[in-house]
């Protein structure tokens, strides 16, 4: 008998309900899409019924038995057929579980994908078991009447469901590994925190309304010839590490001499030269002396010549003074006349004496006597300068000038 003689012959109740035989099946979906008025639909503890007309939702019933009438259940006027005289409901209607789904075993290489830290594509492998729950049976619904073309089949439905799980789970790595730079090689020991990362989110099964609830037995691994190629980039990546390790600790210790000798030099001036540009000269007059003592790097007499002239005029710049001293002030016969204007002032050191052109200048005043040099001497031994051995030695040169 069909729908239209069950309605003519005037029956006005119809029992609709997943049979006992489908009870496992996640997915359910009722055969006849023309439901007339007044039947009676049972929806289980641990599901939901969805109605839908030319593929699109159309409404929602929960647990328990309803009857299906427009007084009752407003959406029901959208699934009207007139053509039978508005006593028949046309609409598909799916069961969907909504209880966790547990124990769900999985297992398989992933896609292929890259090394965040070692750059090479390698193609990891994850066992293991699954529980999971539909969170949003109309999304669930809509991907699995489009993936699985409706199919009566937990096989079909829980392959369709692996499916985007084995791609959160790749999703999942890339994003852990790259986040923490780690190589892949170290999923062995993250399978706990990666589990909990899925469970927490797990973006394509989020996709079709489900939930990973928990993963048990977790595990990753790579073939032999990945696990190889893995092996031999990270060696290569520790010993590139280790040179440019090596490189910084050797910058660092050049450094750490440089301001040694800095701090040292700084002390020097301080002690000695009583200015930088002072002990610059000095230094450069130490090096003019070390080239001389070499023979001028084969230069011959004419390089020896120069180093001399260096460091006397170094020495020079050293003590301007020294510049100032003894150099003859040459005074033209015609301005040498008492009241000229470019004659010099009577009494001005280095002056050329009354009728006498030319004459040389005072001699230089007299330098630091004996007594003075030795205290300075002894000065420098008390503040570490110089050694015993210098102290006696420049000491006896003193006093040989006694």
């Amino acid at each position: 008998m069909g729908i239209f003689d069950f309605v003519k012959s005037g029956v006005r109740e119809m029992m609709i309900a997943r049979p006992d035989a489908a009870k496992h099946l996640i997915v359910y979906k009722h055969p006849d899409q023309n439901v007339p008025f007044w039947s009676q639909l049972t929806v289980d503890s641990d599901e939901c019924a969805l109605f839908f007309k030319d593929g699109r939702y159309v409404g929602y019933l929960p647990t328990g038995r309803h009857t299906l009438q427009t007084q009752n259940i407003p959406f029901l006027n959208n699934l009207v057929n007139k053509f039978t005289g508005g006593d028949v409901f046309i609409a598909e209607i799916f069961f969907v579980k909504m209880q966790p789904v547990r124990g769900v075993p999985f297992g398989g290489p992933l896609e292929s994908m890259e090394d965040p830290t070692l750059y090479e594509f390698v193609t990891p492998r994850i066992f293991g078991e699954f529980s999971l729950v539909v969170v949003d049976p109309v999304r669930f619904v809509v991907g699995y009447h489009g993936q699985c073309g409706g199919s009566g089949d937990n096989d079909v439905v829980l392959s369709w469901i692996k499916g985007k799980f084995f791609m959160s789970v790749k999703t999942v790595i890339g994003q852990v590994c790259a986040q923490q730079q780690k190589s892949l090689l170290n999923l062995g020991g993250m399978s706990m925190e990666l589990g909990a990362r899925i469970v927490q989110s797990a973006p394509n099964l989020e996709e079709i309304g489900c939930k990973i609830l928990e993963i048990g037995n977790f595990n990753i691994n790579f073939s032999a010839e990945d696990q190889k190629l893995l092996r031999e980039a990270n060696k290569a990546r520790g010993e590139a590490r280790r040179g440019i390790g090596v490189a910084q600790d050797s910058a660092r210790a050049k450094q750490f001499e440089l301001d040694q000798r800095f701090q040292q030099d700084a002390r020097y001036v301080q002690q000695l030269a009583g200015n930088w540009q002072n002990y610059a000269a000095g230094q450069a007059m130490m090096g003019a002396g070390q080239g001389m003592a070499q023979g001028g790097d084969g230069s011959g007499v004419a390089g020896l010549g120069a180093q001399v002239a260096i460091g006397a005029g170094l020495a020079q710049a050293m003590n301007p003074a020294l510049a100032a001293q003894g150099q003859p002030q040459f005074v033209p016969p015609h301005m040498q006349q008492p009241g000229h204007p470019g004659a010099p002032q009577q009494g001005y050191p280095g002056a050329p004496q009354q009728g006498y052109p030319g004459a040389p200048q005072a001699a230089p005043a007299a330098g630091p006597s004996i007594e003075q040099r030795l205290e300075r001497l002894a000065e420098l031994k008390n503040k570490g300068l110089i050694t015993d051995e210098e102290f006696q030695a420049r000491k006896a040169k003193i006093l040989e000038e006694i």
